[in-house]
C-alpha cells in the first residue's frame, strides 16, 4: 500500500496566504460577474465591457425574448379569463330567456283594444250650440271620448224615448270627457253641448260600441 507523505508545516499556507487567495476569488468572481454575466444573461454593463465583446447584445436578446414570453403569458391569462367571463355572461343569458319565456308563456294574452266606430268635429261660435245622439236599445253600452279644443263647453248628457228620459251627467266649462253610457230603454242617448266661452271652440267625439247610429240631432 501506498503512502503519501504529509507535508510539513512549513509547507503549509499562512493564514495571511489563505486570506489573500480568498480575496483573489472573491474578486475574480465579482469581476466575472459584473463584465460577463450581468451583460451577457441580463443586459446590465456597468462596465461597457459586455458591449465591447459583444456580451450585452446576448443579454439584451434573453431579456427581450423573456419580456415576450412573459407577455405571452399575460395575454393567454387575459383571454382565459375573457373565455370564462364571455361564458359565464351567455349562462345568465339563457338563464334569463328561459325565465324570461316562462313567464311570458303564463301571461294570458289581453283584448285587442276596439278601434273608434265613429268620430264628429265641429267647431262652436259664442253661445253656439250642438245635439248628436246614439241610437241604442235598453241594455247596449257605448265608449265615448270628448275633446275640446281653444275653450271650453257646458253640455248635458241624456237619454229619452219609449216615453222616458233619463240624465246621465252634466258638465261645465269641460275640456274634455271620457266614459260610457248604458242606455236604460230604447231611444237616443247623448250630448247637447253649449259654448259659453267669449271664443270659438272645437269638439271631438269619438264613439264605439253597441249601438244602431250616431246622428246630429240639433
Amino acid at each position: 500500500m501506498f503512502n503519501a507523505e504529509k507535508p510539513s508545516l512549513n509547507e503549509l499556507p499562512t493564514s495571511a496566504q489563505l486570506i489573500r487567495s480568498t480575496a483573489i476569488a472573491a474578486a475574480s468572481a465579482v469581476a466575472i460577474l459584473v463584465t460577463v454575466v450581468l451583460p451577457a444573461e441580463y443586459d446590465i454593463d456597468p462596465t461597457g465591457i459586455g458591449s465591447v465583446l459583444g456580451l450585452a447584445e446576448m443579454g439584451e436578446i434573453k431579456t427581450q425574448l423573456a419580456a415576450e414570453a412573459e407577455a405571452d403569458r399575460i395575454k393567454a391569462l387575459e383571454e382565459q379569463g375573457a373565455l370564462v367571463t364571455q361564458e359565464q355572461s351567455s349562462l345568465m343569458n339563457d338563464i334569463f330567456s328561459v325565465f324570461v319565456g316562462a313567464a311570458h308563456a303564463e301571461e294570458v294574452p289581453s283584448e285587442p283594444v276596439q278601434e273608434w266606430r265613429d268620430e264628429i268635429t265641429f267647431t262652436l261660435a259664442p253661445g253656439e250650440s250642438a245635439e248628436w245622439k246614439l241610437v241604442m236599445e235598453e241594455g247596449q253600452t257605448a265608449q265615448y271620448a270628448m275633446l275640446v279644443d281653444g275653450g271650453r263647453v257646458n253640455f248635458d248628457l241624456h237619454g229619452h224615448g219609449s216615453g222616458q228620459s233619463e240624465t246621465y251627467y252634466k258638465g261645465r266649462g269641460s275640456t274634455g270627457e271620457e266614459g260610457e253610457i248604458t242606455a236604460g230603454f230604447a231611444g237616443e242617448h247623448g250630448w247637447f253641448w253649449r259654448n259659453r266661452d267669449q271664443t270659438e271652440v272645437t269638439v271631438t267625439v269619438q264613439v264605439r260600441g253597441e249601438y244602431d247610429e250616431f246622428k246630429d240631432a240639433s
